[in-house]
This record gives structure tokens, C-alpha cells and sequence, in this order.
């Protein structure tokens, strides 16, 4: 076996088998287990120093006993050695047994009595591989019609209503063990606390600074910091204009189609925010002075000249 398996070959197998094992029973989560957890990684590294001493000191014992043997002791390690991995005795034993098949000097117990032009027929059994596969496909298909042809159990059809039946539940406790939480324009609220805002900058950064500018003063889109607005200001009518688009201006498109409601409350709370903040070169102000008690999102101006990204 050592021919077969030899120290390069058995270290590296061993201590990869150890490792994924390692992998499979241990929840480290997106990180492999030796990175999560450091002792994880210690041990695979005196593994490692195990399993390189040992195969030392095993070659090391083998050489001392090499040199204590006679020569003609070692003339036969050398022989038995020089035997091929298909012809030792355990791989033709397990040929034998597998085949059956009777070896060229034994034609002779085999050999039919018929002759075709001088061409004789051996009379060889069948592999037993091959006989008890055959006899585990009739054991199959009998039960396999009694089952499905006689006592009448589901077909393919109602297995597969089954199937996505029970998807379907998964999917609804999935949904009932994290509810997500939906924001609607009823209630919708402007948020002030440091996280949302956060999180509505970093969403205003990447889709809406480009027509209105990082700061919100405008580039194409109208400036967001002052008080005039062109669609109503309010938390509610800045919700609407993001998540709906502006049917007057297609720039304004709907981001509801592509943000969570949760993150266009974020973003609208965010753009509020910069009330007042009066950024250099910012754009003249557009559309009509808001007061939030006067004008309610219900009555909100129609759009008449927005090329955006997010709102005004």
C-alpha cells in the first residue's frame, strides 16, 4: 500500500479530509472555520506537524528494519514490492469476485461442444455485478407498478402540486419569521436618527447625485435645499415623487421599482435634511414656497419641470 499511497500523496489526503470535515461540522458562516475561529487553525497546524512526524518516523523505522533484514529477505520485500496495484492478490480477488470468468488456462471446463469453421464458444457466466443489478430492476418495476398502476398512488402531475405546495409554505414562514416592514405613503415619517439618514446619503450618493449634485444645490435637477419646491415639499410628496417618477419629466423615474420602501423613506428623510443648508453654487430657486401645514401631500402641486433622479 505504501507503493500505492506513498508519503506525498497520504499527508496531503489525510490532512485535507481532517479539513473538510472540519468545514462540514463546524458553522463559521461566509468565513472558512480556521479564519473564524483561530484554535480551528491551530489545530490543523499541529495536525499537520503530527502527520509529517509520523510519516518520518515510520520511513526511518522501515529503513532500520530494511538493514537488519538478510539478503535474501530482501530479495523478497523487493519482489513483493515490485508487484503491480492491479496484480496484487486483494485487487484480484475482488476481479474474481466480481467477474466469475474463468482465466485462459481453465477454457478447457468452459468450452462448449459446439464448432463454427474451427471458432469453439465458452460457455462463461455472467458477471454477478451485472445478474444482481438485473434482478434489483425487476424488484423495482414491480413495485414500482404496483404502487403506481395498481393501487393508484400520485402521478407526476400531483407530485409536482405537492412539491409546490409545500415551496410555497416554506416561502410564507420564511416571510413570517422576517417580516419586511412596508412603508406606504399614508404613513411614511421623516426619520432623524444618524443610521437612516446614513444609509439615505450613501442611496442619494450613488442615484441621485448625478442630477442633483452631492451636496443636493442641483445640476440638472432642481435644487434641494432651499424652500421652493416643484412637486411639494413635505415628507410625504419627496416620498412620492422617488418612489412614483414624474410622469411630466421621465428623468424622475420610479425608484420604487428598484429600492426597498423602507430605503425611499431613508432617502426622503436624507433630502430633508438639507433644508437650509445652502451649498456654493447652488441653482436658483424653482417651482413655490412649501409650508408644510398650508399644503398636505394630498394636494400636492403637479409636476411641471423636474429632470431627476430622486425629488423635488
Amino acid at each position: 500500500m505504501k507503493k500505492i499511497f506513498p508519503s506525498y500523496v497520504r499527508v496531503p489526503l489525510i490532512f485535507a479530509i481532517v479539513m473538510v470535515a472540519l468545514e462540514y461540522f463546524i458553522d463559521s458562516g461566509d468565513r472558512p472555520a480556521f479564519i473564524q475561529y483561530p484554535m480551528v487553525g491551530l489545530f490543523l497546524v499541529v495536525f499537520l506537524f503530527l502527520l509529517v512526524a509520523i510519516e518520518v518516523v515510520i520511513n526511518a523505522v522501515d529503513r532500520v528494519t530494511y538493514h537488519m533484514l538478510t539478503e535474501e529477505q530482501r530479495k523478497q520485500l523487493e519482489e513483493a514490492q515490485s508487484v503491480s496495484f492491479t496484480e496484487s492478490k486483494w485487487v484480484q480477488g475482488i476481479i474474481k469476485n466480481l467477474t466469475r470468468s474463468k482465466s485462459i488456462e481453465q477454457e478447457a471446463d468452459v468450452m462448449l461442444e459446439h464448432d463454427y469453421d474451427g471458432i469453439k464458444e465458452l460457455d462463461n457466466v455472467l458477471p454477478p455485478w451485472w445478474v444482481n443489478l438485473f434482478y434489483a430492476t425487476i424488484i423495482f418495476s414491480l413495485i414500482y407498478l404496483v404502487r403506481f398502476h395498481i393501487i393508484g398512488d400520485y402521478n407526476q402531475a400531483q407530485e409536482f402540486d405537492q412539491e409546490v405546495a409545500a415551496a410555497q409554505l416554506e416561502i410564507e414562514k420564511n416571510k413570517a419569521a422576517s417580516p419586511k416592514e412596508e412603508i406606504t405613503l399614508d404613513k411614511v415619517v421623516a426619520l432623524t436618527d444618524e443610521a437612516s439618514l446614513a444609509k439615505g446619503k450613501e442611496i442619494f450618493t450613488n442615484a441621485c447625485a448625478a442630477c442633483h449634485k452631492a451636496d443636493g444645490g442641483g445640476i440638472v435637477g432642481p435644487n434641494l435645499t432651499d424652500e421652493f419646491w416643484i412637486n411639494g415639499g413635505g415628507i410625504k410628496n419627496i416620498f412620492k415623487i422617488i418612489n412614483e417618477g414624474s410622469k411630466n419629466n421621465p428623468s424622475m423615474v420610479a425608484w420604487g421599482k428598484t429600492l426597498e420602501s423602507t430605503d425611499i423613506q431613508k432617502v426622503a428623510s436624507y433630502v430633508l435634511s438639507l433644508q437650509g443648508t445652502k451649498p456654493a453654487g447652488a441653482k436658483a430657486a424653482e417651482g413655490e414656497k412649501w409650508v408644510e401645514e398650508a399644503a398636505p401631500a394630498e394636494s400636492a402641486p403637479a409636476a411641471t419641470d423636474s429632470t431627476t433622479v430622486a425629488a423635488k
